[in-house]
């Protein structure tokens, strides 16, 4: 459990493994803790876990019922027909970055400590968050901490980023926070660099986009009846998966057909999201933010005339 330890472990098992026999997938492997858990409550069952960090298959479990994909999730229903799982049981993502990558500090994760700014979930590809910051110009980066970090100062702290930038690269953590200080609020200074980082984050990954293309495929990847389990740590996910939990697509809006009847694909498990109790964030502060909500697959109602 020193690689990550995983939030809302037992209750979020507990949602998603209904058949001992089953298929089921972890989009979010990481350090294997959820994995693990699921593992433990198969009998004739099979996981597939996806991760991209090559950091995660230093930690893999050794088990014929055991498949690991080496790819992001936003690949979900090529890598589950080619592993023939398809469709499956339970599918369940631990949205945001480990304990593991946050406390790496050559990840360039946290603003906590200083190492080289990089911030990608598959180190091998894609552009860095240096690439980035010294890149981006100020609408650029300014549009980012709004839509990424909600940040309305946005402006402010891209204008900060371009004046350090004239003078040398910003290659560091520590050089993004010393460039951004002048234009931190005071007394919210760790809280708005939390923010900023988050954004810079989402975007060097392009997370929402991946969560969008994995929650599209997770409808048509499930049997009726199989559940869709996901803990999300900021606004702007739990808003997208409470959405499609709630509609079967992205807007949010609930279809209806001629009758007037609504169209939903899922039938809500978790009315509310479920939080972390006081117990697990003193054991473990990043369970704070959490948030767990649970969908099943439901058999489509047919309504009037259909046949």
């Amino acid at each position: 459990m020193e690689y990550h330890n995983p939030v809302l472990l037992q209750t979020s098992i507990d949602y998603l493994v209904n058949d001992p026999d089953g298929i089921y997938v972890d989009v979010t492997y990481g350090g294997g803790g959820h994995s693990r858990a699921i593992m433990e409550r198969l009998r004739n069952g099979r996981l597939v876990a996806f991760d991209q960090d090559a950091d995660a298959q230093a930690q893999l479990i050794d088990d014929d019922r055991f498949t690991f994909v080496a790819s992001n999730f936003k690949n979900l229903s090529r890598f589950l027909k080619y592993h023939q799982a398809y469709p499956v049981d339970g599918i369940l993502a631990d949205l945001g970055v480990s304990s593991h990558q946050f406390d790496t500090p050559e990840r360039g994760f946290s603003y906590r400590e200083d190492g080289i700014l990089d911030m990608r979930m598959n180190t091998q590809s894609g552009n860095s968050a240096q690439d980035l910051v010294n890149q981006y110009d100020e609408k650029a980066l300014s549009d980012m901490f709004y839509r990424y970090g909600e940040l309305s100062e946005g402006r402010a702290l891209a204008r900060r980023i371009l004046k350090a930038r004239e003078s040398q690269p910003i290659t560091t953590t520590q050089q993004l926070v010393d460039a951004l200080k002048p234009a931190l609020p005071r007394g919210k200074e760790n809280k708005t660099l939390s923010r900023i980082f988050q954004a810079i984050r989402i975007e060097v990954n392009q997370e929402m986009a991946v969560l969008e293309a994995f929650l599209t495929q997770s409808l048509d990847a499930l049997k009726e009846g199989g559940r869709l389990v996901v803990i999300s740590y900021h606004s702007l996910e739990d808003r997208m998966v409470k959405n499609f939990m709630r509609s079967g697509n992205l807007s949010g809006v609930v279809e209806k057909d001629f009758f007037g009847n609504p169209q939903t694909p899922f039938k809500l498990v978790t009315r509310k999201a479920v939080q972390p109790d006081e117990e697990e964030i003193n054991q473990n502060p990043r369970a704070r933010s959490a948030k767990l909500r649970v969908a099943e697959k439901s058999t489509p109602v047919r309504h009037g005339n259909d046949h």
